[in-house]
């Protein structure tokens, strides 16, 4: 047997038992494959399972109005990918009269489907024969050939393909794409590889090499940018303020309370002092409680946040801001490091 039909005989023997593996319907793959994107299997199946119980077909997800899209998924962060899902199926619902496209030319033309996931689709739902390749594909045909072409080069992503349509040749598309991606998820790790038991450590070059620990590899290096926030609670009476993101930036969409960003690192007790945080909340403003720095990381940046919870009878800035009653925040789709102070430390 070849080195695709090992790798596709173990997936048949072994693949994990996940949710919409049951099912062709290229509706529910395009909803796991979008969830799967910067996130962990481990951590998709809940809300995927309640995703799809609210908006089941892509008629429902079309006709629902974004705030209560970018509600269920709240968690899963990344929440361009619910924009996105959210304007496709609309976009599908006019274009396609609401029947999901068949192939991967025209799946690659929604909104947040790039080339894997389309690829992913197209194999799966309509036996494509295009071959998926996301990180864990890379790193299984890097070591079984030990190719050093860089990943996240243009020739290095020309050559991984030719290999990945080299061994995608006479096998069923959507079976040899799953088991590569479930291959290296579970087998063929980044650090701990499980060489011992995989079926075709015999016939990879790296391990018999020595080199299984050295690839894939990366030519670009990408730097993490520090950014400093400070949330202010404003509480008046039982309500508090919100404001909706709506720039270009991270959680477009979702809501926060009034932000100040500072360029560099800030010790609450300078803030508090500070003419910014006066001409924001006012003289008469009752500092409740000041929270520890929480760091939250994103792909390409860290956020260092402190809330200050503070209790006010004016704010000049209300014509900016929402107020809504304290208990009713839950109605409104937040960042994951939000949903977590309200929930643990508000009160």
């Amino acid at each position: 047997m070849n080195i695709s039909g090992k790798i596709i005989d173990y997936y048949y023997n072994h693949k994990r038992a996940l949710v919409w593996r049951s099912t062709k319907d290229p509706y529910i793959i395009w909803i796991s494959e979008i969830m799967l994107q910067q996130t962990r299997v481990n951590q998709v199946n809940d809300y995927f399972l309640r995703f799809t119980n609210r908006f089941p077909d892509v008629h429902k997800l079309a006709k629902a109005d974004e705030n209560e899209v970018l509600n269920y998924w709240q968690g899963l962060g990344y929440y361009s990918r619910a924009r996105n899902l959210h304007f496709s199926a609309k976009y599908i619902v006019d274009e396609f009269n609401g029947i999901f496209p068949n192939n991967y030319k025209d799946i690659i033309k929604l909104k947040g489907v790039g080339e894997y996931t389309a690829a992913a689709i197209a194999s799966i739902c309509f036996d494509e024969k295009v071959p998926a390749i996301d990180g864990n594909v890379y790193r299984v045909l890097s070591r079984l050939f030990e190719e050093y072409s860089p990943t996240d080069t243009a020739t290095g992503k020309k050559r991984f393909n030719e290999l990945a349509v080299y061994m995608i040749e006479n096998q069923k598309p959507g079976d040899f794409n799953q088991a590569m991606m479930e291959f290296g998820a579970t087998v063929c790790k980044p650090v701990k590889p499980d060489c011992e038991i995989c079926p075709v450590a015999n016939q990879c070059k790296a391990f018999k090499n020595g080199t299984v620990l050295e690839l894939p590899l990366k030519k670009k290096t990408t730097k993490v940018k520090n950014r400093y926030f400070q949330y202010l609670v404003l509480i008046k009476g039982e309500s508090v303020f919100i404001q909706k993101r709506s720039e270009n930036d991270i959680w477009k969409g979702l809501y926060q309370f009034p932000l100040i960003e500072s360029k560099g690192i800030v010790f609450p007790e300078k803030f508090i002092e500070s003419m910014r945080f006066h001409d924001f909340v006012g003289a008469d403003a009752h500092i409740l409680k000041i929270s520890d720095e929480i760091k939250h990381r994103l792909s390409h940046q860290l956020l260092h946040i402190r809330f200050f919870t503070i209790k006010i009878e004016q704010f000049a800035h209300v014509e900016h801001y929402d107020l809504i009653a304290i208990d009713e925040l839950d109605k409104y789709p937040v960042p994951r490091v939000i949903e977590e102070y309200i929930k643990n430390s508000l009160f």
